[in-house]
């Protein structure tokens, strides 16, 4: 193959790998679609009809997807005991098919102890959702005495078939997924500086779009590194080996942000302020408008160029290696002052950035390829390398034990009573709708509970779940009219949706419902209960079985929105204290702790409120301001997240880099952060505290060089002023959306 071709072929695995970070929905997808082929394959050798066919189909697909255990042996496990769970619920709706208020009560009370099952993790999830599923086929397909085993008979291979698939067609080991996701971090980085090269040559109007890249970019990012976080423990050899891989990864995504915020300062006279790269919409600075007019531009753009090939084609060979090794030199080169271009210090500054994103690509390479060629280094790389290697000491975590909620505040226990009272009257609503199909009304009950929190998530759930099932049915009518005849073929479309319903699940939920309901209306044409009327009593109940779900979370023990973000809310700002708290400490010449794990904390806590406010934030809440404000407090969270990581990953080096050196006056610049923050938190707790934010002066004059008897200070030292500066800002701009009285400026005597 070519040189281009091969570049053709790398850009192209880049692409998939960004857009499915380790290949996770693909596998899924092929994982039970490779299932649901065995099982039918498997069973129309025995002769099954077409009822068992289909009963196989869905127990087979049950099986893969309800187990989500990370490590092989415990999904063997899971499964095994899965199968048990599986013969003992379709005997219980075998039994019970002609009692039909004992029936459905004893599916109520079935419900709730799948629900409560949660509690017990992965496993307990697991058998919980297969015991449901495999009652809900049940009544699907109608099971009786006479048809009981059979059904033992088709659940068993269902099972085998999910089994083999899992562990031999698609195998997937916790290493192997690991790998796979770095290769997605490395190609959303390449693609983040795509972006950050697209906003350097944007002109005047392309500058918004420009600027909305590099945010996705850096989110995209984001989401990649926490994806990472997740798989470290099981994907790696030994705790040291993962410190390696997570402290890297932090180092890259830190550089890269800082990289991006750098060149949108470049753009012009004023720096940019870092909620510009958070905040959706955030308007760009007007003296950022147009490109910079300076020389050294175009040495800038060929660097950048240069930085990500470095970043998307790290394991070349021959004569591509020593060029890499070159642009590598040249690219470090930047971290000493006397090699920087002459320019303006705003454009420097980017120049300063780029070698510090140099310095992350070889550290990242480092963890991810191992040891590398080294006869080629500058004296700039070999001095990065034996920092790299300096700050290579293994991280010990240690667990924080939470307080758990007892009765009816655990989570999973308010929970499964919600479901159950929501279920009992999806069942009775369901039953004067249809007496035959009254079951989705339950379905669609129990699916809007899955992952939701609080009310408003459940309400967004269930109106996309609703819209993605009228969409379905109007495209399983034209599907059941073109293969409805054809029982192959019909198969296959099925597969087909199956595929598309797993790989797109994490994009869109309103997808995911929609080629579920449009396979349904095939299945129904294999069972001959098709009709029109079927798919629109389908429509039907789910909205019924919508509104039961969220009338049960709104009256039945609730969680309202406003109660979830609020908590979580206070979960980020008490992780954000940790942070700032514990890397002003070091900083300030305090012994080092591991500060890169309560790095992470905060980032996961983010996640979550991120996730919790989406029905604020929704595009058709009516309540406008209250959205504006959400996304302005996540977006002011995310930038106060991204100077506590900086802050925590400079102080990370302290204790073997040679030229940071700390400075105990940091201590007492930090205190006012950290009582705002904790001023912030205990504003936002369930019962506001009467606190007041504290102003005060610029944290950068405090320690301004100059004043007689103040040493200098270097780069590294004007970087953590400029992250708690930027900190601070962050922090006392939390306190309007939050409605905190912020007091007077601190008077400063001298």
């Amino acid at each position: 193959m070519t040189g281009a071709g091969s570049r053709a072929v790398a850009r192209w695995k880049d692409r998939v790998a960004a857009s499915d970070p380790g290949l996770l929905r693909l596998t899924a997808g092929l994982r039970t679609v490779g299932a649901i082929s065995l099982t039918l394959a498997v069973l129309s050798l025995l002769g099954a009809d077409v009822d068992q066919l289909v009963a196989g189909a869905v127990a087979s697909m049950v099986a893969t997807f309800a187990v989500r255990e990370k490590k092989r042996g415990g999904q063997a496990i899971t499964l095994a005991l899965g199968l048990v769970v599986a013969l003992v619920s379709v005997s219980l709706a075998s039994l019970l098919s002609s009692r039909v208020v004992i029936g459905d009560v004893f599916f109520v009370v079935f419900i709730f102890c799948a629900v409560y099952g949660r509690r017990f993790g992965d496993r307990g999830t697991a058998l919980g959702l297969i015991g449901f599923q495999v009652y809900f086929l049940s009544l699907f397909v109608a099971a009786s005495h006479e048809s009981l085993l059979g059904l033992w008979r088709v659940i068993t291979v269902a099972f085998a078939c999910s089994a083999l698939a899992r562990f031999v067609l698609v195998p997937q080991s916790s290493a192997g997924i690991l790998d796979r996701l770095r290769q997605a971090f490395r190609a959303r980085l390449a693609q983040l500086l795509d972006a950050q090269l697209e906003l350097l040559d944007a002109g005047p109007h392309e500058v918004e779009k420009a600027l909305a890249h590099v945010r996705e970019g850096n989110a995209r990012l984001h989401e990649s590194a926490l994806m990472i976080q997740g798989r470290l423990d099981e994907g790696t050899p030994d705790a040291s080996m993962a410190g390696h891989v997570q402290r890297r990864v932090a180092d890259a995504e830190i550089a890269a942000e800082r990289l991006g915020l750098r060149l949108l300062t470049a753009r012009g006279a004023e720096r940019a302020d870092t909620l510009t790269l958070h905040l959706p919409g955030a308007p760009v600075p007007e003296a950022g408008l147009l490109p910079v007019r300076d020389p050294a531009i175009d040495t800038l753009r060929r660097d950048l160029t240069a930085l990500r090939m470095l970043v998307r084609y790290p394991g070349v060979t021959g004569a591509q290696a020593a060029v890499n090794a070159q642009v590598r030199n040249r690219l470090l080169g930047y971290r000493e002052e006397e090699n920087l271009p002459a320019a303006s210090e705003p454009v420097q500054d980017v120049f300063r950035a780029v070698g510090e994103a140099a310095r992350a690509v070889l550290g990242l390479r480092t963890a991810l390829d191992g040891p590398q060629d080294e006869s080629d280094d500058s004296p700039e790389t070999a001095r990065s390398r034996e920092e790299l290697d300096a700050e290579d000491v293994a991280i010990g975590a240690e667990e924080e034990e939470t307080e758990e909620e007892t009765g009816l505040r655990r989570p999973t226990t308010r929970t499964a009573v919600q479901v159950a009272v929501g279920s009992s009257l999806a069942i009775v609503g369901g039953e004067l709708l249809s007496e035959h199909r009254w079951y989705w009304a339950v379905l669609t009950c129990w699916i809007v509970f899955i992952n939701t929190s609080s009310t408003g998530e459940i309400l967004v759930k269930g109106s996309r779940r609703l819209l993605g099932t009228v969409l379905g049915v109007v495209a399983g009518i034209g599907l059941a009219g073109v293969v409805g005849q054809h029982t192959w073929t019909a198969f296959a479309v099925v597969l087909l949706c199956v595929f598309a319903t797993y790989y797109t699940a994490p994009l869109s939920y309103t997808l995911m419902s929609f080629f579920v309901t449009a396979s349904l209306g095939v299945l129904y044409t294999l069972l001959h209960t098709y009709s029109l009327s079927v798919l629109v009593l389908r429509i039907e109940e789910t909205a019924l079985g919508a509104a039961c779900g969220i009338f049960a979370a709104a009256l039945v023990l609730p969680v309202h929105t406003d109660r979830r973000t609020n908590e979580l809310l206070v979960t980020v700002l008490d992780r954000l204290a940790d942070v700032t708290e514990a890397a002003v400490d070091q900083l300030s010449g305090g012994p080092p702790v591991d500060l890169l794990d309560q790095a992470r904390e905060l980032d996961q806590a983010l996640a979550d409120l991120r996730a919790a406010t989406q029905p604020l934030t929704h595009p058709v809440t009516p309540l406008r301001s209250r959205r504006d404000t959400a996304r302005y407090v996540v977006a002011l969270l995310e930038t106060c997240a991204y100077h506590a990581r900086s802050l925590a990953a400079t102080a990370e080096l302290l204790p073997t880099n040679p030229s940071i050196a700390a400075d105990p006056r940091l201590r007492d610049v930090g205190q006012r952060i950290l009582h705002n923050i904790r001023a912030l938190a205990a504003g936002a707790g369930e019962e506001p505290a009467d606190v007041e934010v504290l102003a005060g002066p610029s944290i950068a004059s405090l320690l301004k060089p100059g004043v007689p008897g103040t040493p200098r200070y270097g780069q590294v030292t004007d970087r953590v002023l400029r992250h708690l500066q930027r900190l601070d800002e962050a922090v006392l701009g939390l306190a309007r959306p939050l409605e905190l009285p912020v007091a007077r400026p601190l008077q400063v005597p001298g």
